[in-house]
């Protein structure tokens, strides 16, 4: 970036904020910044800072007049409609049959990925800016079309977005109009059940954005953004080694930390995982694996954490909730909770008043287990149960669960399906269907060792999963 180019970046922001240590800027900690210099004139800036109308007239052209923007209240209230529908749906209001299959030309470019679940069982949904074409080889519109279409299949769950911001320049970086129009056309629906969005490596181009765009972003919604300055501060959130980091994103993030001298960052952090523990005592419940606990729990194969959430949920107060595992639950809480259970105490969920603290547990211990309940080993084969014939299925599933899956699995595998049958059977108050659980544990029961995830492994695990569910009393006889 030439000296001219970076002054004039900085002259925008100085208008904007008016004091370049505004405290409500996103912090700048790199002491090398290779965000290119801002597309965007003065008068752009000025008028999108001072006045919406005409942006407003314009993303109504364009968006169906059914949604109701920024006016909309933000709630934690789950959706009155079962959003089985939503999710089989594969298109929206802005979205009609002339674009569901012609996405192709957009996905190609990898700039949408999901990655897993993050600590507490939320959809981790990646967007690397790295990723996005030059402005003359990408339709920005069908673009926010894509997004949209991609996150319709996960937003009726709480998620995550992370966001990594290196890579946007000059070249690729939309316009301040469609930057708007996204905004705007992300309603509540989107926004509700968002629970945390992580910016990675926030320049200059954010923190002039988030100035513009401020006055009209609900504190709610603010309080739900969090800048990460390094990569290594995502561990303290979510499962690292399953995000989908680009290398040029690795390699920028050493850069910054050569610049910064590793002060305060250990040389031996970058090594650090958080799925790899060392068991503490012979109560530990999380991150150890299913041998280690039946070891330790007087041989018996259900470990104490699900036995005492099943528990307390197996009654007709909590298989009426409707959207039980669907919905997060305090984070705080599920730390608190999971230390009690890994520290050996009783744990009694009356006293946290909250459904959904058990339900979340249960998906939290799947999803930290050093390998998944559904081994690896079943990976390929459950990726390539979706292109079998219909009679062949179920002998394939019966083999996979009873011939293939070491004991302590089976057992446990068993024990939480017949109490998901349970919470089928009150579907028509709690709105999980077979194919609703099947998106909510599908990921928490098998993921790939060498593989992220992607959208089209992800509907394959749910349609085994979903199998699993509908023919449970014929796949589990032995």
């Amino acid at each position: 970036m030439d000296e001219s180019e970076n002054d004039n970046g900085r002259t925008y922001e100085r208008r904007l904020s008016g004091d370049s240590t505004n405290s409500d800027s996103v912090p700048d900690n790199h002491d090398c910044d290779y965000e290119p210099a801002l597309e965007f004139d003065d008068t752009e800036l000025i008028q999108a800072a001072s006045s919406e109308t005409e942006m407003d007239q314009e993303v109504e052209m364009n968006c169906d007049d059914n949604y109701q923007y920024l006016d909309s209240p933000l709630s934690d209230r789950l959706m009155d409609e079962n959003f089985e529908e939503a999710l089989a749906s594969t298109a929206n209001g802005l979205l009609d049959d002339d674009y569901i299959d012609d996405f192709s030309d957009i996905a190609k470019y990898g700039i949408v990925e999901i990655a897993g679940d993050d600590s507490y069982g939320r959809k981790v949904i990646v967007i690397s800016a790295c990723k996005i074409p030059s402005n003359k080889e990408l339709n920005h519109a069908k673009f926010l079309r894509y997004l949209m279409y991609t996150l319709d299949q996960f937003v009726e769950n709480d998620y995550t977005l992370v966001y990594f911001h290196y890579g946007l320049n000059r070249k690729n970086k939309p316009s301040l109009g469609w930057l708007w129009s996204a905004y705007k056309a992300f309603d509540r629906k989107y926004k509700k059940n968002l629970k945390a969005l992580y910016l990675v490596h926030p320049t200059t181009f954010i923190r002039v954005v988030w100035q513009i765009f401020r006055p009209a972003i609900s504190v709610k919604f603010g309080r739900k953004m969090m800048y990460v300055n390094y990569l290594d501060e995502l561990k303290k959130y979510l499962h690292f080694e399953q995000l989908a980091i680009p290398k040029v994103v690795i390699d920028y993030d050493k850069q910054l930390k050569v610049a910064a001298k590793g002060s305060w960052f250990p040389r031996s952090s970058s090594c650090s995982s958080l799925n790899v523990v060392t068991p503490v005592c012979s109560t530990q419940q999380f991150r150890v694996s299913l041998s280690f606990i039946k070891e330790h729990n007087n041989g018996d194969v259900i470990p104490r954490v699900v036995k005492t959430c099943i528990a307390y949920l197996d009654n007709d107060t909590a298989l009426e909730t409707e959207g039980i595992f669907r919905r997060s639950a305090n984070t705080q809480t599920l730390k608190t909770v999971q230390n009690c259970f890994d520290e050996g105490k009783t744990v009694n969920f009356d006293d946290y008043s909250d459904i959904h603290v058990p339900a979340v547990i249960i998906k939290t211990f799947l999803r930290e287990l050093p390998e998944p309940l559904l081994t690896f080993e079943l990976y390929d084969d459950i990726i390539s149960f979706q292109e079998l014939e219909q009679t062949e299925k179920l002998p394939v599933a019966k083999s996979l669960v009873l011939q293939r899956l070491p004991e302590e699995n089976y057992w446990l595998l068993n024990y939480i399906v017949e109490f998901l049958v349970r919470v089928m059977e009150c579907s028509d108050l709690n709105k999980m269907t077979a194919s609703n659980l099947s998106i909510v544990f599908g990921p928490n029961l098998v993921w790939s060792q060498s593989h992220q995830a992607s959208l089209s492994s992800i509907s394959r695990i749910n349609h085994f999963t979903e199998f699993l569910l509908k023919n449970h009393d014929i796949i589990f006889t032995k």
